[in-house]
């Protein structure tokens, strides 16, 4: 009598997700099996610590391989020495890529430079994120933001193409590359209530209206910020607030809408005119270096703060710029109405975003 076996031998590379964290956390291997010990995995495995230790060993070694090919994630795709089922590889490139939002918020404006490297130190120690983490996702956005800075096209498109990484992921390294060509001033105490996810979707609005990409997709500029010509443009909305009449116009426009509709209407009309200069005046003067960086320390100091002290609720101020935006539309002697409309979609959605405590 005799029997058929069937035999399979597979090279699938296995990957423990836990192990695969710690690693990326900056864990030794010996702070890993202390971590996986305290977590029973002795008792769940039916293991000796002796065999844990080796197989953290692996699982190190492993890691250290891919990494070079999770510099190129395409190339993780490619290769053929590990066995990596499609979707462990999406996991393995989402998490290699994924980021602490706190060292992230510590980053934003500053210049991915050897000079910013060297103050890793310091912002592990402020945010808990131990130094090999940091270093790992400094190294991230370096690596991003050299593969995507001169090519054209949307920001968050071309690094999602290039580092296969999901649409929030790719979105929120496009914040990160805006920023450090933009190198808006993000760290004076004032705004310091703002988190790296606040700053990052006012980006994603500035992408979307300002930058070439959006006013000129047939442009062979990079898309990375936004164009000079369109910030000198913006100076012509100063007419109005330095035209009496004008200004008059649309604040009798706006008061006419409101009366009864928000319930800081009384200071709403007794500040309208200062308030509306700021308003413009934050865009008029975004043709010097110093006031682009200053873009959201002005939006705080001169709008959000007073607009606190007088007891705007994030609904008033929603209805109030609403109504604000839409008034000019019926002033026959304004002609920059599609160039307004485009700069207080940007204002806009930056205020309500960052209108919180």
């Amino acid at each position: 009598m005799t029997s058929d076996l069937d035999i399979f031998v597979g090279n699938t590379t296995l990957i423990d997700e836990e192990v695969y964290q710690l690693w990326l956390d900056g864990h030794s291997v010996a702070e890993a099996v202390a971590r996986r010990l305290r977590g029973g995995v002795l008792e769940r495995a039916g293991t000796s610590v002796a065999v844990l230790q080796s197989d953290t060993r692996d699982h190190y070694r492993t890691f250290q391989m891919l990494e070079r090919l999770l510099h190129a994630p395409p190339r993780l795709l490619q290769q053929l020495l590990f066995q990596i089922p499609p979707s462990r590889q999406a996991m393995l490139v989402q998490r290699y890529y994924a980021f602490e939002e706190s060292f992230a918020r510590e980053l934003l404006g500053k210049k991915l430079s050897k000079g910013t490297k060297k103050d890793l130190d310091e912002i592990s120690a402020r945010t808990g994120v131990s130094i090999k983490s940091c270093r790992r996702q400094f190294d991230n956005f370096k690596r991003v933001f050299k593969a995507v800075e001169e090519l054209r096209g949307p920001l968050a498109d071309n690094i999602q193409q290039l580092f296969l990484l999901p649409p929030p992921l790719a979105r929120d390294y496009a914040a990160v590359v805006f920023f450090a060509n933009s190198r808006f001033e993000t760290g004076k105490r004032r705004l310091q209530f703002l988190t790296f996810g606040d700053f990052a979707a006012c980006a994603q609005h500035m992408m979307l209206h300002w930058t070439q990409g959006a006013l000129a997709p047939e442009a062979a500029e990079p898309d990375g910020d936004v164009p000079k010509s369109f910030l000198q443009d913006l100076k012509e909305l100063k007419v109005l607030v330095a035209d009496k009449d004008l200004l008059d116009l649309h604040k009798s426009l706006v008061c006419t809408a409101l009366r009864g509709k928000i319930s800081v209407y009384n200071e709403m009309e007794a500040n309208f005119k200062p308030l509306s200069r700021a308003l413009v005046n934050v865009g008029g003067k975004l043709t010097h270096a110093r006031d682009v960086r200053d873009f959201f320390v002005d939006l705080v100091e001169k709008v959000i703060e007073p607009c606190r002290s007088d007891k705007w609720s994030p609904a008033d101020l929603r209805l109030f710029l609403g109504h604000y935006t839409a008034a000019p539309r019926a002033l026959p002697a304004f002609r920059h109405q599609a160039l307004w409309e485009r700069y207080m979609a940007v204002i806009t959605a930056c205020l309500l975003r960052m209108y919180h405590d």
